[in-house]
């Protein structure tokens, strides 16, 4: 499965073409099994991501919701 990071383009954000980036999430989106929160959790438990990185997705996924409303 591929992470979403990878599926956006490696380790930082298209930030400056929105279009590209809500396109791969929507490819990400479709392509993603199982369930979220236990993706998330092994990725944790692995060492994959870190507790940070993990409160900085949050926080940037937090704010694109405010901006996409």
């Amino acid at each position: 499965m591929m992470s979403l990071f990878e599926s956006l383009g490696g380790k930082t954000l298209p930030v400056d073409n929105l279009q590209t980036m809500l396109g791969r999430f929507q490819q990400f989106k479709q392509a993603f099994t199982g369930d979220p929160q236990q993706q998330v959790q092994q990725l944790l438990n692995s060492g994959r991501i870190s507790q940070s990185q993990l409160n900085q997705a949050v926080q940037m996924a937090q704010q694109l919701q405010k901006l996409l409303k």
